[in-house]
């Protein structure tokens, strides 16, 4: 039997293992009439093809060609197709969809016809750095905390930039005009198998936040992928459009996408600190990973989006934080990525990083619990930050041996040029 005979889907709450036949079978008895061969461009983009369920079989055993001098990051030295090779596992009904004539998805990894991983693929680039970090005896997990805004929608579905409502932080309704929204939102989300942890009303006019729980981090990144989907398609469902950039409204709140983070030995030892002083020691030369934008920079210098490379139980300005619990170590927050970033990426980053601190028995250094907004320039001159411009966040990627040994030269020139 081949790698790919036997799959493990997930349907509103029922796994059921499916052989290609079955898989057919299933199709037909379910009304299923489109497939979407789903996966993202260098930079998170969600991108896919669709097709009919009778043509499953040869997809699942060669391969779907695309023209990959089409795809953002894809283009440049590649002249020949690429191939999606759909992971069953993570088959997704997509309840949005009619009832008949159902539709599924399914992420894929890249592959160049002679089966040779893409080296552009970023799903497949966490893969190897999850791998990597369990042939390390380690094993890490991440899950989401993204913020976007509400906005009206016009006649043909665009932005107005006109909020939703006038809500602030935690408000409930009527203020909250969102709160439906929301609960759409998340009933979809646990039909697709993703479960929220907590969704609110944040401090901008017509801001949203949705957490969902941590997860290994193949799963967690594809979860974020769904996530936007999810959340822009209620959203136009809705007459509304859901803006995840980083700052879209000036002298108000940005969109924060704050990272999970948590990392166990197979020998029981405390390696959380260590890998967080990892990720702060290569954090300066991988922001352009973070935050890809030059709202990017904004909201990292107007809101009081942690620029600090410091972390603190305590202050929300620093750029982790580790909230205080019990197990003081169990998990930690990245505060500084916004919704724009590619999660396969950021993942893989994040992993490599903890590994340096890990492997090298970096010592997390004493927390910054001070108020940096109330400090004088000298005293602040004494913290690190984050390359406070997108053309200092590249020039730091450009420079960095940290970055150029993980991330392949085609990536960070994608984001660096």
């Amino acid at each position: 039997m081949s790698a790919f005979s036997v799959m493990t889907a997930f349907y509103g709450g029922f796994h059921m293992d499916y052989s290609y036949d079955e898989f057919r079978q299933y199709c037909e008895e379910e009304d299923i009439k489109f497939i979407r061969l789903a996966f993202t461009d260098v930079f998170g983009n969600r991108k896919n093809v669709s097709v009919m369920p009778e043509d499953i079989t040869r997809v699942l055993e060669y391969g779907m060609a695309i023209d990959a001098s089409l795809i953002n990051g894809f283009g440049g030295e590649v002249f020949s197709d690429l191939f999606l090779h759909p992971d069953m596992e993570t088959t997704t009904l997509l309840p949005w969809r009619p009832e008949h004539g159902k539709v599924i998805s399914m992420f894929c990894d890249i592959t160049y016809q002679d089966g040779t991983p893409y080296e552009n693929d970023t799903r497949s680039l966490l893969k190897n750095a999850v791998a990597y970090a369990k042939s390390r005896g380690i094993e890490f997990t991440f899950g989401s905390r993204m913020e976007f805004y509400l906005f009206k929608a016009d006649e043909d579905g665009n932005s107005t930039f006109i909020p939703y409502d006038n809500a602030g932080y935690m408000d409930v309704a009527p203020l909250d005009k969102g709160e439906n929204v929301r609960r759409e939102i998340c009933l979809t989300l646990e039909k697709m198998g993703i479960t929220p942890y907590n969704s609110h009303h944040e401090a901008g006019p017509g801001q949203n936040q949705i957490l969902f729980k941590v997860s290994d981090p193949l799963k967690a990144a594809d979860n974020a992928c769904l996530f936007k989907t999810v959340v822009k398609t209620i959203a136009a469902r809705n007459g509304l459009y859901a803006d995840f950039t980083p700052k879209p409204l000036n002298n108000l709140p940005g969109n924060g996408y704050h990272i999970s983070i948590s990392a166990k030995s197979d020998t029981g030892a405390q390696i959380l600190p260590n890998a967080l002083a990892g990720i702060l020691e290569d954090i300066y030369d991988s922001t352009i990973f973070f935050n890809t934008t030059e709202k990017s920079y904004e909201r990292l210098g107007g809101d009081k989006a942690p620029r600090y490379i410091s972390w603190s139980s305590e202050n929300r300005d620093c750029l982790i934080r580790i909230p205080p619990a019990e197990d003081k170590h169990h998990i930690a927050s990245l505060r500084s990525p916004d919704p724009m970033v590619n999660p396969y990426l950021a993942f893989a980053i994040l992993i490599y990083a903890g590994l340096d601190g890990i492997e090298n028995n970096l010592e997390l250094s004493a927390p910054s619990n001070v108020d940096f907004s109330s400090m004088d320039r000298k005293a602040l001159a004494e913290f690190k930050t984050l390359p406070l411009s997108i053309e200092e966040a590249k020039n730091a990627a450009l420079g960095s041996n940290f970055v150029n040994t993980h991330i392949s030269k085609s990536i960070v020139e994608s984001f660096c040029n």
